[in-house]
């Protein structure tokens, strides 16, 4: 089955990769780390703003597929520091209505750039 790929203006990918691909009704979009597409450097601040910068990110991948938070089943984050999962929590819930996308956290040793975070995520058209 060909790939159909989706670029969207407000992320940047730092390697060979599309930022989401559909296969079916799934689109399955690259992770993201907090990187600002205006700077194309990470975003400074704890990591509430890098996971705001995340879903930032990601959310334009999704408005470029003429998707929305709504659409998207299932989550993966990835923090260097499980410590800071309650404050990403926070920011978290704040990006999706119920009910939520299933999700999964992993605890990592490092992430591209030295980000805290990389989220990503797949989203089913309806």
């Amino acid at each position: 089955m060909p790939r159909k790929a989706f670029t969207a203006e407000g992320a940047v990918s730092v390697g060979p990769y599309s930022h989401a691909v559909q296969s079916g009704d799934l689109l399955y979009l690259s992770g993201q780390t907090p990187i600002d597409a205006t700077t194309g450097k990470l975003v400074e601040g704890d990591i509430a703003a890098q996971t705001r910068q995340c879903f930032k990110n990601l959310f334009a991948v999704l408005k470029a597929a003429d998707l929305s938070p709504d659409d998207v089943v299932k989550v993966n984050v990835f923090l260097t520091d499980m410590d800071n999962f309650a404050a990403m929590n926070e920011v978290y819930k704040t990006q999706f209505s119920g009910p939520y996308p299933a999700r999964t956290t992993i605890g990592v040793a490092s992430l591209p750039l030295g980000a805290q975070v990389e989220i990503e995520m797949i989203a089913a058209r309806k």
